[in-house]
């Protein structure tokens, strides 16, 4: 009767410490050992989506025979890399590009460990798990599971076309980046315990379009059940990518596509067309940098099944998770790309004079302060108070944070903390990022908010024995925490009456574009 018990232990336990072979449901895969943590990378998740499952959902990946060895990254999905990347990629892309990669703890454990799971942004047209910077190494060595995936980019993560949406029937189609998502964290119920993990305690974490896409999970019926938490950084609140597309709106733009490559009509000839079509041809010069200016692409659009409605419409009519959630972005968040003031003011023109007397009452901020606030407070940092406060409305768990932290030796240069700047801090790699130049006062940031994110995942409230517990959110207080270089501290927003500007113009504008 003992030899039962002790296999039902190590079961619940995971592989043995220093043990790197595990069984998945497609097969044995082997890691390898990083000091106290052991790695398995590029694992397949599902099949390669090229050839004739290019745009279609995700399919199971085929069972391999033996032992696979799963000891570097897969590719990373098909796009143009950029030279400003916060987070460069490790590996070439390609179109055969769904992989993911799990960091575990090598210690046994008596019982199974927190999921940690990692979307990365990047505009949905860049980025990837394999930048260094965003390795799981100090999350398994902080007794946290910790998985990173890839997902569709550009034209072959969201595409619309009449003949796509005939070939698909009933069936979910034309976001299928976030198909990708949710086969990955259908991946992680059915396979993490033999990695130790918990498939009842999985946290969900995503920054920019990553925070977007836990938006997106957060309000699908398709993703249901599949995770317990959330952290959304920089995801904004309303639509980050603009106004939300119709189905039909998207299907115009995808048709126009097709014509530009020669591809006409909406019959199976078309599909097989635009499905030879050569993956850089696809691409056609699309990514970060010329994004905002490209009219042929539209990600994240109302396909009926996947998403549905904008981000704020699906959580005041109550279509988001129960789950708790961690919301913010960071001070300095926004983009600005020059032209004088009068460029700073643009987005806010019809109301200009009340902005100036919000974001430069004595006429002394120069362009590029204002500009970049303006800005943020549209983009990042009032859409996540604005859900924050539709989620605490509703009795949910919300926390909610803005990083201000700015390595030490960048702090006469930057105006605050830019966008993706927090990434090294709560990955706990600053020294990845910003090498030699990185202080112990650098360091210690880094500790503390990976600390609040760790123990986020574990317990449901972010807390450290640096810093102290959070309080649950509460519009009424509008209390925040603070990341700053003084360290860390929960306070009532000391920008709130900016926020509260921008989000009575958000509320102007959005009544008035409905019928």
């Amino acid at each position: 009767m003992l030899l039962p018990a002790v296999l039902a232990a190590l079961a619940i336990a995971g592989p043995a410490a220093g043990q790197t072979e595990v069984e998945t449901h497609s097969g044995r895969v082997t890691g390898v050992t990083e000091g106290a943590v052991l790695a398995f990378k590029g694992i397949p998740f599902a099949k390669p989506p090229v050839g004739d499952l290019r745009w279609r959902a995700p399919q199971p990946a085929d069972r391999w025979p033996g032992v696979r060895a799963a000891d570097r990254y897969g590719p990373d999905c098909m796009q143009i890399p950029y030279k400003a990347d916060a987070a460069p990629l490790g590996v070439k892309p390609a179109e055969d590009c769904l992989y993911l990669n799990v960091w575990k703890p090598a210690a046994p454990a008596a019982k199974k460990r927190p999921v940690m799971v990692w979307i990365y942004g990047g505009g949905f047209v860049n980025g990837g798990s394999s930048p260094p910077v965003y390795a799981g190494t100090k999350f398994a060595e902080a007794d946290v599971v910790f998985v990173s995936f890839n997902y569709r980019l550009g034209r072959f993560g969201f595409f619309a076309h009449p003949a796509l949406t005939r070939e698909a029937a009933d069936a979910p189609s034309g976001n299928y980046a976030i198909l990708d998502q949710i086969a990955a964290l259908r991946w992680v119920q059915d396979n993490i315990a033999a990695f130790g993990g918990d498939p009842d305690n999985v946290t969900i974490f995503g920054e920019s379009a990553g925070g977007a896409s836990v938006h997106a999970l957060m309000t699908t019926p398709l993703a249901r059940g599949l995770f317990h938490k959330t952290i959304v950084l920089s995801g904004g609140g309303r639509d980050l990518m603009g106004p939300l597309r119709t189905a039909a709106e998207a299907e115009a733009i995808g048709s126009d596509f097709a014509r530009a490559k020669g591809v006409e009509g909406s019959d199976p000839a078309a599909l097989v067309a635009l499905r030879a079509l050569p993956a850089d041809s696809v691409m056609s010069g699309l990514n970060l940098m010329s994004l905002f200016g490209a009219k042929d692409f539209t990600p994240l659009f109302a396909d009926g099944r996947i998403v549905r409605k904008s981000v704020d419409d699906a959580y005041t009519a109550g279509d988001g998770a129960p789950v708790p959630i961690v919301i913010g972005a960071n001070d300095a968040d926004g983009f600005f790309f020059g032209g004088g003031i009068d460029a700073a003011y643009a987005p806010l023109a019809p109301v200009r004079p009340a902005a100036e007397q919000v974001y430069d009452p004595d006429g002394k901020q120069d362009a590029a302060r204002v500009g970049v606030a303006v800005s943020a407070d549209l983009m990042f940092l009032e859409p996540a108070r604005h859900v924050a406060k539709i989620i605490a409305g509703r009795g949910q768990p919300v926390f909610t944070y803005r990083f201000g932290y700015v390595p030490e030796y960048l702090r006469s240069k930057l105006p605050g903390a830019l966008h993706a700047s927090e990434l090294p801090f709560v990955f706990d790699t600053v020294e990845v990022r910003h090498g030699a130049a990185t202080t112990d006062r650098d360091r210690a940031a880094a500790r503390i908010v990976h600390d609040y994110w760790v123990n986020f995942a574990k317990t449901g409230v972010p807390s450290s024995t640096l810093g102290g517990r959070w309080a649950r959110y509460d519009p009424a207080a509008d209390n925040i925490m603070i990341f700053d270089a003084d360290g860390a501290q929960e306070q009532a927003d000391p920008i709130r009456a900016r926020l509260d500007f921008v989000e009575g113009v958000a509320t102007v504008a959005k009544a008035g574009s409905k019928p």
